[in-house]
């Protein structure tokens, strides 16, 4: 099997990153190559990364006058980097979006947000924010938000909020896909049994090998794949290994062949979080150009292509097109 040839070939999602929050502090330009952080665009396509979640995440600070006026600035800050790099980055509101962006050898954008905070309780901001581009919504951070209990909160039993609930129902009919990491064990039960669409678990891997509170277990794993989602692996130390400086790529595999062993090889995808926990990385994952590695590491634990191109980026684009179009 010729490695370099089967990623260069295949469509590559990262279904999470934090570096949005980068770019805004002005830390960042996306069209230039940083010996920091994880992820530009050089390194993107170095890495061949077909398409990348943009998650607008918000600090404590803006919360919770400041939410929706944090989140536009964001926006703008993507909306910014689009215009500067039309050669590389492109907006991706639609599944052929990201086709096209393979074929023309650019990264598909797309636009999800950590937490509902930005809604404010109000779903004519949710529909106003769809049109704007978002397409993905991770319902709760770890915190508490108008929509429901994120995992900081487990111990209250609570999921979600009757906003929530609606916020559901209004995602299934706008078509954006919901994305349930960091929720509480109850919300992620609420969503999965009032979501009428398949829903994704964006960044969190398998509770059976890392028992932080972020991973899933092997119930909310058969529950997910039930429901015709996909879970991003993702390569947040603390969320691959007990003791976190023991995480490398080849303990993320191991997450990846047991989410496939539990859920099945069609609800497996990638999550890295990039930008998201700090400058440093698992070993062989240190940064977004470092992606062939993990088409490299499925090869040698004897995946074969189709499946390969599954977890790299296809399990993920079957879901954003049965929701979003």
């Amino acid at each position: 099997m010729d490695i370099q040839a089967l990623h260069q070939s295949s469509i590559v999602c990262d279904g999470h990153c934090d570096t949005l929050m980068r770019v805004v502090e002005g830390e960042l330009k996306l069209g230039e190559r940083s010996a920091e952080g994880h992820i530009d665009l050089p390194r993107l396509l170095e890495g061949g990364v077909t398409a990348q979640v943009f998650a607008l995440f918000l600090e404590d600070r803006y919360l919770p006058a400041g939410a929706a006026k944090q989140t536009l600035r964001m926006l703008d800050a993507l909306y910014g980097e689009l215009e500067a790099n039309p050669e590389t980055l492109l907006l991706a509101t639609r599944a052929e979006d990201v086709e096209r962006a393979k074929t023309l050898g650019k990264v598909a954008a797309i636009v999800g947000f950590e937490g509902a905070e930005a809604l404010e309780g109000d779903l004519g901001l949710l529909r106003v924010f769809h049109r704007l581009g978002l397409r993905i919504l991770t319902v709760t951070w770890s915190r508490r938000n108008q929509a429901g209990d994120g995992i900081y909160e487990a111990r209250t039993g609570g999921g979600l909020t009757r906003f929530g609930l609606d916020l559901v129902a209004e995602c299934n009919r706008l078509g954006i896909v919901l994305d349930i990491s960091h929720l509480s064990p109850a919300g992620v039960r609420d969503v999965l049994s009032s979501s009428s669409a398949p829903v994704i678990a964006s960044h969190s891997n398998a509770h059976a090998l890392c028992s932080s509170p972020r991973n899933l277990t092997d119930e909310q794993l058969r529950s997910l794949a039930d429901k015709g989602g996909v879970v991003g692996v993702t390569f947040v130390p603390s969320f691959i290994a007990e003791e976190a400086d023991q995480a490398n790529l080849d303990r993320l595999l191991d997450h990846v062949d047991h989410i496939v062993q539990v859920a099945g090889l069609e609800h497996v995808a990638l999550g890295s979080d990039f930008d998201g926990f700090g400058p440093s990385a698992p070993a062989g994952l240190e940064d977004a150009s470092h992606m062939p590695e993990i088409t490299a590491g499925l090869a040698a634990r004897g995946y074969d292509q189709s499946t390969i191109q599954k977890i790299l980026g296809l399990n993920f684009l079957r879901v954003f097109r049965q929701i979003v179009g």
